[in-house]
């Protein structure tokens, strides 16, 4: 229909746009930390560069002099061969320092690195939040314990954390492997199937985090993005209450139909929508899709147009998707649209 297709046209113009906006508010540095596992690692990194970078100068520096004191020979000065029968001792304690010099650094450095990896396993946990963290192929699962009067709940691709308060996070991986990574909050962990593991990490500061798939996973690795949001703690406990409510009940004939076109399409053996008939367990949980910022890991900003965009046909947004293309009439996908669109 013209409505639906002058959506369509919209969403592709604005998708980009939208998408860069976005990411220029994300924090994505591990020489910007934000919490106190990233300083101890930024202040590793410092270090570790401030003396590799003095014995790259003090290296550049002992070629430049050997080029300089080098004896220039011609055909009537004959090479000064005495260096392979004398030994140079000026020379010889220099060598000697200079070995003496580099052990000292790299044991200190070793140093360094123990006692940043003693700092990090020394974040106090008690009253932590609790989120089991599930990567698959490519999207990221997250499932919230019951905390502080919340029943737990499962939301996809967008992490919500109280700012100041530690995170526990159980990584899993569902059936490849995967990294997480926040470098503005913590180092590397990588996720293997089979295997559990824990990271923890406290945003001390109120932002939006960028936190990429760090290890290849397949065609998709690109476009499975995990966002970390560190609200203030009375705007995360709200947003816990919302995420562990049911989806709302359409309010209008029109998104009635899009929840009945939903529940009795192959959406629903996917997905699950809390408070309706789905209940699939091999894609995200949709029960609050409008609350998060993106679509598809990433892959596309949170509006109606893009939503339809990615029904219709989700190997063009995001090719090697497991996803299939829907199959629905143009007023099914705007009833189904306007439905989703409401489940804030």
């Amino acid at each position: 229909m013209p409505a639906l297709a002058a959506v369509l046209a919209v969403g592709a113009t604005t998708c980009a746009a939208t998408a860069s906006q976005a990411a220029d508010a994300l924090q994505h540095s591990a020489l910007a930390p934000h919490g106190v596992q990233a300083e101890h690692i930024a202040r590793l990194w410092h270090l570790t560069v401030l003396v590799c970078g003095g014995v790259f100068a003090a290296v550049l520096v002992g070629v430049l002099f050997a080029l300089m004191r080098r004896r220039r020979a011609d055909r009537a000065t004959p090479p000064d061969l005495r260096g392979n029968v004398e030994p140079e001792r000026g020379l010889r304690g220099a060598v000697v320092g200079a070995s003496v010099a580099s052990v000292v650094l790299l044991v200190a450095l070793v140093v360094a690195d123990v006692l940043t990896d003693r700092a990090l396993s020394k974040l106090p946990v008690a009253n932590a939040l609790h989120i089991e963290l599930t990567g698959w192929q490519w999207w990221w699962q997250a499932r919230y314990a019951a905390d502080e009067g919340h029943p737990a709940f499962v939301t996809a691709n967008e992490l919500h954390v109280p700012a100041g308060r530690p995170i526990v996070v159980s990584l899993a991986a569902g059936d490849v492997i995967h990294s997480f990574w926040v470098p503005s909050l913590h180092g590397k962990k990588d996720l293997l199937p089979g295997i559990a593991s824990t990271i923890e990490f406290r945003a001390d500061r109120v932002g939006v985090y960028a936190g990429p798939c760090a290890e290849f996973c397949g065609a998709e690795h690109a476009l499975m993005a995990l966002r970390i949001v560190a609200d203030p703690p009375d705007r995360y406990a709200a947003w816990a209450a919302s995420q562990a409510a049911p989806a709302v009940e359409p309010s209008t004939a029109f998104t009635a139909r899009g929840m009945q076109v939903f529940e009795h399409s192959a959406c629903a053996n996917c997905h699950t929508v809390r408070g309706t008939h789905a209940a699939g367990l091999l894609a995200p949980d949709l029960t609050h899709l409008m609350s998060r910022q993106t679509l598809a890991a990433g892959a596309l900003a949170n509006t109606a147009a893009d939503l339809a965009r990615w029904i219709s046909d989700p190997n063009a947004v995001k090719p090697g998707t497991t996803m299939p293309p829907s199959r629905l009439s143009t007023p099914d996908l705007q009833a189904l649209v306007a439905w989703l669109t409401t489940l804030k």
